[in-house]
């Protein structure tokens, strides 16, 4: 009797298992074939540019000129590559260090001044929107810019900083997780041995998270690698490669949302486009593997 009655109560936790295994099978399902249909688009619209229209792939990398409807039309996306990676790395060059520090010092330094106050200011820069961003560099930045420098403002140098601003929640975060999983052994080893409080955070724990902390850095690259608005107001968007930072350039995502609407779907120029739509979801891709390539020497 108290076999049937077990098996009873037992039936329906089973209905609730298998509803929620289909559950999370068709999410999964649902993810897997979302993504593999964003990228067959747009390596079946980027791929056109060459197999279509027989735009040479070395010329495309490698060409200095953007002329889409010149005669002949010319392709070349090195501008656009040199100026993505440029604000992109220099932005993490401006953002890694105060990134580090601010999670030295929530962590290791002043945890209950840097938990309460400093952290939620910090994770309140993600919920800006992007324009705002864009918005006060062009306001703020670019002016200070021109007043200083020579130029007129806009360029590498003011799209970089308010990249930084932006991705430095992003590598502060990260970093702050890494230094607060650090097992506490590690340190009062460090302090046993006679050790100060600073040798043991340059010596014990930024060495042991360093992969955690590059992982936060790439994955600021991505972001900024990304974005798109916030640098499009205040980069200039000259196609050609500046020669210092404070002359107009442009990147990837501005050369995509500033002519994506003025060209005919399936024309050579619109193409071209999804050519550096492609760029930007493979540089995606490698700073993925980047990501997971460090995870793995993780020494935590």
């Amino acid at each position: 009797m108290s076999q049937s009655l077990d098996r009873q109560k037992a039936k329906p936790h089973l209905a609730e298992e298998w509803v929620g295994k289909i559950y999370t099978f068709l999410c999964i399902l649902f993810l897997i074939t979302t993504i593999f249909s964003i990228v067959y688009f747009v390596a079946s619209k980027g791929l056109s540019t060459f197999i279509v229209n027989h735009v040479n792939v070395i010329d495309l990398l490698t060409g200095l000129k953007w002329l889409p409807d010149g005669e002949p039309a010319l392709f070349g996306a090195l501008p656009f590559i040199f100026g993505s990676f440029s604000t992109s790395i220099l932005a993490a060059c401006l953002a890694a260090p105060l990134g580090f520090c601010a999670a030295v010092f929530m962590v290791e330094i002043s945890p209950k001044f840097g938990r309460k106050y400093l952290q939620p200011v910090i994770e309140l820069l993600a919920g800006i929107p992007s324009v705002v961003y864009g918005f006060v560099g062009l306001s703020v930045i670019v002016p200070f810019f021109r007043d200083v420098f020579p130029g007129q403002g806009i360029g590498i140098a003011a799209g970089a900083l308010v990249l930084s601003i932006m991705i430095l929640p992003t590598i502060t975060t990260i970093a702050t997780d890494a230094l607060a999983a650090l097992p506490k052994g590690l340190k009062e080893g460090s302090y046993a041995l006679g050790s100060t409080r600073w040798q043991t955070i340059y010596r014990i724990v930024l060495p042991t998270t360093l992969p955690a902390l590059m992982t936060g850095i790439v994955l600021g690259i991505a972001r900024a690698f990304g974005e798109a608005l916030a640098v499009q107001m205040v980069i200039g968007n000259a196609p050609h490669i500046p020669r210092s930072l404070f002359e107009s350039a442009s990147t990837l995502t501005s050369a995509i949302t500033l002519s994506m609407g003025n060209t005919a779907m399936g024309s050579l120029a619109n193409n071209a486009l999804w050519s550096l739509a492609l760029i930007l979801m493979l540089m995606t891709f490698v700073f993925v593997f980047i990501v997971r390539f460090l995870e793995g020497r993780s020494k935590l």
